[in-house]
């Protein structure tokens, strides 16, 4: 499956909500933590190339994901995804170290999901700010983030982890790891 989003950097989610649901987007998920771990071989064949080995668990559901290479046109990123879900993550983290496969970073985010026409909107918190996340179709999310009053081209370049290591280099304090205080 070709996954195709747009991951839209904003002061609160609160605006968007509200836009949401005065044009009857439907609550797909409520709010939520999510927990992600990245997972690499020993020598980060998969990172170096550009691929992505997750493990995520959400809303009482486990899932394996690998992601192909990215590419970015138009504030839009566009990347192979093959996704299953998992019986138990401890389970799953399990047998992919036993393939070699272990967690190389994780990131947390407190996420809740709308279905708007037929785009998913995610509204994400995280501990570097929110994030309202639009995916489906590449030549529908423009006019989705307009319908939010979002401007498509403050589109941010790079995944969550990109994010991160961006945000670490302007706060040095800042772990490794995306995660949520205790």
């Amino acid at each position: 499956m070709l996954e195709q989003e747009m991951k839209i950097p904003v002061q609160s989610l609160g605006p968007v909500r509200r836009r949401l649901v005065e044009r009857g987007a439907v609550l797909i998920h409520p709010l939520a933590l999510e927990d992600n771990w990245v997972l690499d071989d020993s020598a980060r064949s998969l990172s170096a190339a550009g691929r992505l080995l997750r493990l995520r668990q959400f809303g009482g559901r486990a899932t394996l994901t690998l992601k192909g290479e990215a590419r970015f046109s138009g504030g839009v990123k566009s990347r192979v995804e093959v996704e299953t879900e998992v019986g138990d993550a401890d389970q799953g983290l399990g047998i992919l170290a036993g393939l070699g496969f272990a967690p190389v970073r994780r990131y947390q985010k407190r996420r809740e999901s709308y279905s708007l026409d037929r785009v998913i909107v995610a509204l994400d918190e995280t501990p570097m700010g929110a994030f309202v996340e639009l995916e489906g179709q590449a030549e529908q999310l423009p006019a989705a983030a307009f319908a939010l009053d979002l401007d498509p081209h403050a589109a941010a370049v790079g995944t969550y982890l990109d994010l991160w290591n961006a945000y670490r280099s302007a706060h040095p304090g800042a772990p490794e790891d995306m995660l949520f205080a205790l």
